[in-house]
């Protein structure tokens, strides 16, 4: 059996740190051949820098998914084409560098992360992106594991990829609203999905920032800087259970570890 962990959005230090924390442990209960973690807010809550793609590698990631933040750190323009387990939004415009469909090969298996940006409620020029999908499919092979990150605002727009895609892949996990969703399930023709996978950074926060930051906001109306909560971590991720000869998805399983565990 091959098992895969994604993990939901690592925000900041406090969310590198839980990596360092937490996912030796878990490698080992379960038993994970392959690590995927969502990198979009991994430096400092916005985009990707060097130090931070070397030091989620050394943590163990073997493929990072990013998100509506990829380039706010201009840095990753320099380092890009060398960040040989990125994967950006597979919709994005032409114009903009990166891989959107990456493969790797984990105990003879090839194992693709496509990553994909929503359109309804989000900021940004993207293209459609069941369309892009299409012509992925259309281009690619079946004889492989293949797991869509689909970095998405609306439960909707989500849930109708992951039926759009049933069947043709063998996982579409939601990120980007940093809240787990407990609607994991295999979907009819065998495609394991959740809305959203969580977030992996700061417990005490409003969804990564600092609590007092939101709360003025909030309550004056007035535009500030949010600042990226300190302090301990949550930790959240989902385990890919999936047949080595059918590549069929057995199960999908939530992990949502507090501090206070």
């Amino acid at each position: 059996m091959m098992k895969i962990f994604m993990i939901g959005d690592i925000v900041g230090q406090s969310g590198r740190r839980a990596l360092d924390q937490y996912l030796p442990q878990l490698k080992q209960k379960y038993g994970i051949d392959v690590v995927i973690g969502n990198g979009e807010n991994a430096a400092h809550g916005k985009g990707m820098t060097r130090r931070v793609y070397d030091e989620l590698v050394f943590n163990g990631l073997s493929l990072i998914s990013m998100g509506n933040h990829t380039f706010s750190k201009r840095e990753l323009f320099d380092f890009i084409d060398e960040a040989d387990r990125l994967v950006v939004p597979l919709n994005q415009p032409a114009t903009l560098p990166g891989v959107g469909s990456r493969v790797i090969e984990v105990k003879g298996i090839r194992i693709r992360l496509t990553n994909l940006l929503g359109i309804t409620f989000m900021n940004g020029i993207v293209d459609n992106p069941f369309a892009c999908m299409d012509q992925l499919l259309s281009r690619i092979g079946k004889n492989e594991i293949h797991i869509v990150d689909f970095h998405a605002e609306a439960t909707s727009e989500k849930l109708a990829l992951g039926h759009y895609l049933d069947g043709r892949v063998q996982a579409v996990l939601g990120t980007h609203t940093h809240i787990q969703t407990a609607d994991e399930r295999l979907l009819p023709k065998g495609t394991a999905y959740i809305t959203d996978i969580g977030m992996t950074g700061p417990y005490d926060s409003i969804i990564g920032s600092d609590i007092s930051s939101i709360l003025h906001k909030m309550t004056t109306g007035l535009a500030g800087r949010y600042q990226i909560a300190e302090g301990p971590a949550q930790f959240c991720g989902v385990i890919l259970d999936i047949d080595e000869v059918h590549y069929r998805v057995l199960n999908i399983e939530r992990v949502y570890l507090r501090p206070e565990n």
